[in-house]
């Protein structure tokens, strides 16, 4: 069974360069990234889709994408990012959960609920000290629950 990590993330990624992502990546996603290792990702614009394409072309790691309504209810970019790493047949799964009032912050709230319930670790890249957002929320959904959280601000 692989050991499962929640990645959670601001969808506001416009302020530092790609390279700067690539490198936090590198750093702190790659020690965790093995055979054995099950990345649950929301599928949204932002951290979401930059970590999912990251860790498709440069980890052997299983990657589930978790969305709060469907595939095709989300963002073109993210949506764009999701087929790219399926058609690489990386792709490990696609949770679609149909919330019913997806797009609401309940929606999102209850996906992240999802993964992180699921998992053994969460690692997060906040929007500096925004802790209104739902990557706070996730975060703080795993300290609830004993979870190992890494926490990265970008």
């Amino acid at each position: 069974m692989p050991s499962p990590i929640t990645i959670t993330g601001t969808r506001a990624i416009g302020h530092r360069p790609l390279s700067e992502y690539r490198r936090l990546f590198v750093e702190y996603l790659a020690p965790f990234a093995s055979r054995e290792t099950r990345f649950y990702l929301g599928g949204a614009q932002g951290i979401d889709s930059l970590a999912l394409l990251w860790l498709a072309s440069e980890t052997e790691a299983s990657l589930v994408v978790v969305v709060p309504g469907t595939l095709t209810g989300q963002p073109a970019d993210a949506r764009h990012a999701v087929e790219a790493v399926r058609e690489q047949e990386r792709l490990a799964e696609l949770v679609e959960l149909r919330h019913p009032h997806h797009p609401s912050a309940e929606a999102y709230h209850s996906r992240n609920r999802w993964m992180v319930e699921r998992s053994r670790f969460v690692i997060g890249f906040p929007h500096g000290d925004e802790t209104s957002s739902g990557t706070w929320y996730t975060i703080e959904h795993g300290a609830g629950h004993g979870l190992p959280r890494l926490i990265l601000p970008v």
